[in-house]
């Protein structure tokens, strides 16, 4: 099914890859930046077709609703790359941005059944069948797998919704029983060996407890990502004593983990780190800045990025630090010697609150080096985006459910004129779409994932699921908003807080376009 469309695909995004490709012989990569990231925009929309193709393969003719959600995303998406694809909320890709005028007539002619169809039967019938109960198919085909999604979808559903809203109105921490209870579950400790105390449990599985926890709040979803980094980073690159010490505790839920590698002036630009650790007396002394530091004061250990090198230039003197430190509390967030933070109050993605933190003479104990090597910092933090990239796009699947379950639910219960307003087409169209990209993100993700448990190196793969997830998460959010009216934008109203929740996926562990950078660059290369 959709062989020949797919096939179509295919070959545009060999065109646009060939005159990217041409273009960057004389020109560099940031100078063609709009080419370059449209670029990346059209590979991953093909990439996504392909996992629609693959999903609904696996699944067959089993459930109808299958049929529909293909059918939609192929014409939608196959529309978009002949007629606009959309970089952000003002800018637009077209296919003449990058000499592709013939190439998109050929691409439209392969399309011209699915683009030119009247589809608001298909919305309407969709969106009908997801009134009535009716989900796309979500099996993974394997027993293991489906009762972990089940065992995370009740906890979810018990431990998470019921009180997700009111701790993000008040700012709370995601409460210690809580987070003891994801610990009982395994949810720290998903891909670390068996042999240190872990589930040793593939990116899969990992994306699937990542997703269920996120449908209930981000913060649920992404406390998991900070073990899930320092639990990647030590087991690449620590030494056995690092492993045997560090693992376990993060595994069992004992030491919660937070990543400390951005600073005020650098952003994405890691080869600009200032924080400098010296080694004095057999004790590693910290000084400098970070920020953007989320779960900073209750977490017991620092993944720390520092210049130790200060002669060697950019990425090359950067090392990484595994920092131990007391957990703050309220009353003292910060016990630490030598260390101050300020909480940075944001819109939503809360649960786990973000920190500026100071470093002034810091320390930390000799065997903190990851690895016992200096200068790896940069390389080992590397084999752990595509990991982390990876769970982002899952959170984002889960923030994505959400938003359409919280716009089905308003929408079946709301009436207005006489009748519930599921049954208006400008509302049933949001949510048949909704459901639509759901679907198409949640399998990008999937493959990206499968791709990484294979082994192979998948930063492309991940890119271009944290870039489309990213999207469909604001997107939805959005649509379900619009769904709830004027209620939606009352803050007590949960729309409101998952809305806030959403924007923030299009930013953190890379930006959109850092994504596009790297799929673009990954797949061409060009100057620098």
């Amino acid at each position: 099914m959709f062989t020949h469309e797919l096939d179509a695909a295919r070959t545009y995004r060999a065109a646009a890859q060939a005159a990217l490709a041409k273009r960057l012989e004389t020109r560099k990569v940031d100078d063609e930046q709009r080419a370059a990231h449209g670029f990346a925009w059209v590979a991953t929309t093909v990439a996504a077709l392909e996992s629609v193709a693959g999903w609904l393969e696996r699944n067959g003719a089993s459930n109808p609703v299958d049929a529909l959600v293909a059918r939609l995303a192929f014409a939608e998406l196959g529309a978009q790359l002949t007629g606009g694809l959309a970089m952000g909320q003002n800018e637009m890709f077209r296919p003449a941005d990058l000499d592709l005028t013939d190439a998109a007539r050929a691409l439209h002619a392969a399309f011209a059944a699915l683009i030119e169809a009247d589809h608001a039967a298909i919305r309407l019938e969709l969106a009908q069948k997801l009134a009535e109960g009716q989900w796309p198919s979500e099996s993974f085909h394997d027993a293991d797998l489906d009762t972990i999604r089940d065992q995370y979808r009740r906890f979810t559903d018990s431990e998470i919704l019921p009180h997700a809203h009111k701790w993000h109105l008040a700012n709370e921490l995601i409460p210690d029983a809580t987070v003891q209870a994801m610990a009982d579950l395994g949810t720290f400790g998903v891909c670390i060996p068996e042999s240190y105390g872990g589930l040793g449990l593939n990116k899969l599985v990992m994306c699937l407890v990542t997703e269920e926890l996120s449908r209930g709040w981000i913060g649920a979803g992404s406390l998991g990502t900070r073990s899930e980094i320092a639990g990647e980073l030590i087991s690449g690159g620590g030494t056995e004593e690092q492993k045997a010490y560090w693992l376990p505790k993060i595994a069992s839920g004992e030491i919660l983990p937070t990543a400390v590698f951005t600073e005020p002036d650098t952003g994405s630009d890691l080869g600009s780190l200032q924080t400098r650790a010296r080694l004095v007396d057999g004790a590693w002394v910290i000084d400098g800045a970070k920020t953007w530091i989320t779960h900073a004061s209750r977490s017991d250990l620092m993944t720390l990025l520092a210049r130790t090198l200060p002669d060697a230039k950019g990425y090359a003197g950067l090392s990484m630090l595994l920092v131990p430190k007391p957990r703050g509390s309220e009353a003292d967030p910060f016990p630490a010697e030598g260390m101050t933070g300020s909480e940075i109050e944001v819109l939503g993605y809360r649960g786990m609150r973000e920190y500026a933190l100071q470093f002034d003479g810091m320390t930390a104990p000799e065997d903190a080096l990851l690895g016992g090597e200096e200068g790896q910092g940069f390389k080992q933090l590397m084999r752990t985006f595509e990991g982390a990239r990876i769970q982002t796009a899952a959170r984002a699947v889960g923030v994505a459910r959400r938003a359409l379950e919280l716009a089905l639910d308003y929408a079946l219960n709301r009436k207005q004129f006489g009748k519930a307003i599921v049954h208006f087409p400008r509302v049933s169209d949001k949510l048949a779409m909704s459901l639509v990209d759901f679907v198409v993100a949640r399998e990008l993700t999937y493959d990206a994932a499968r791709a990484k448990d294979l082994g192979k190196r998948c930063d492309i793969e991940a890119g271009m699921a944290k870039l489309l997830a990213a999207r469909v998460a604001w997107s939805n959010a959005d649509s379900a908003l619009q769904v709830h009216g004027g209620n939606g934008y009352a803050l007590e109203y949960e729309i409101s807080r998952v809305l806030c929740d959403a924007r923030i996926l299009n930013i953190f562990e890379g930006a959109a376009e850092i994504q596009a950078q790297v799929i673009a660059r990954g797949l061409v290369g060009g100057r620098n």
